[in-house]
């Protein structure tokens, strides 16, 4: 069963609803139900109809639903996860340059992912953009978005949030520990493979198969949880390569800081910044609105 809030926007409220949901469920303890799948705005539960009946399930779920209307404060624990990027370095280069070679060389992205982050962003420059993916504090929402446990991530301060389209058609290499941007979300590509997020830079691993570290716990080779917070530092593409290779044996220990998240101080968060976040998404929009303008007058617009 797929449990579905609200409509098609990014809004935290909506992952904490569903934090919560998870939550009710896993306290009632109903027998029959193997696995919950929280996304940004959903639940996937999956259940053995044999021992928990589907109108069984759907009054549990309205009852919870409507205990959740009366919760108006949540706290989950959070980690402020500090990773490394070699920023545009020349493995992310690489994957443009294949996609012009041999799926789309007139793409509005290419031959520069930044600069059309920029472009659509309204932003004065790319070493703008380069500030704002460094200052932002990136909010894992949820996790395999490609495979692997790279982390699906918004930035907590909405002015931070970099709005992109994505690759169409999209690429067909991409290498892993890629940092990638689409819509209003940040991942980092667990697995070498395929993909549309505009690219930025390069970081760490986000999957580790065969060995335990501080940051690899028993049991769990993946590296980020619910509700963490990525930060990234600059390092050269020579600091990362061995960064990395260090990352996976555990020699190289990630600077983690655990910590919580609370939603009515993020609330007061908002509020207090509300004119400048409006400003913020009404520049975006605009920008936007104007590169689908330019698509279409030079006959660029993404192939469907």
């Amino acid at each position: 069963m797929l449990v579905e809030y609200g409509s098609l926007v990014l809004d935290l409220e909506l992952r904490f609803r569903v934090h919560g949901l998870i939550s009710a469920l896993r306290s009632r303890k109903l027998a029959g139900i193997s696995d919950l799948t929280p996304g940004v705005r959903s639940l996937q539960i999956h259940y053995d109809s044999r021992t928990l009946k589907l109108e069984t399930l759907i009054t549990v779920l309205r009852e919870i639903d409507a205990e959740l209307d009366e919760v108006d404060d949540i706290t989950v624990p959070s980690r402020i996860v500090r990773l490394p990027m070699s920023w545009n370095d020349t493995t992310t280069q690489k994957a443009v340059d294949k996609y012009m070679q041999g799926v789309r060389p007139d793409a509005p992205w290419c031959p520069s992912n930044i600069e059309f982050i920029r472009r659509i962003n309204g932003l004065d420059s790319v070493d703008e953009v380069e500030r704002m993916v460094f200052n932002a504090s990136y909010f894992v929402l949820g996790l395999g978005d490609v495979y692997l446990g790279a982390p699906l991530a918004t930035p907590v301060d909405p002015r931070h949030r970099l709005v992109t389209t994505k690759y169409n058609p999209a690429r067909t290499w991409t290498a892993e520990g890629t940092v990638g941007i689409g819509g209003a979300y940040m991942c980092i590509y667990g697995m070498e493979g395929p993909g549309g997020y505009q690219l930025v830079g390069r970081t760490c691993q986000m999957w580790n198969t065969y060995r335990t570290t501080t940051a690899f716990k028993p049991g769990s080779p993946w590296l980020l949880r619910f509700f963490d917070q990525v930060q990234f530092f600059p390092v050269s593409p020579e600091e990362l390569l061995a960064i990395r290779q260090d990352w996976i044996d555990g020699s190289y220990v990630p600077d983690i800081t655990e910590t919580s998240f609370n939603l009515n101080d993020y609330r007061a968060f908002l509020k207090s910044n509300a004119d400048d976040i409006r400003a913020s998404k009404d520049r975006q929009k605009n920008a936007f609105d104007a590169e689908r303008q330019r698509w279409a007058a030079s006959e660029l617009e993404p192939m469907e």
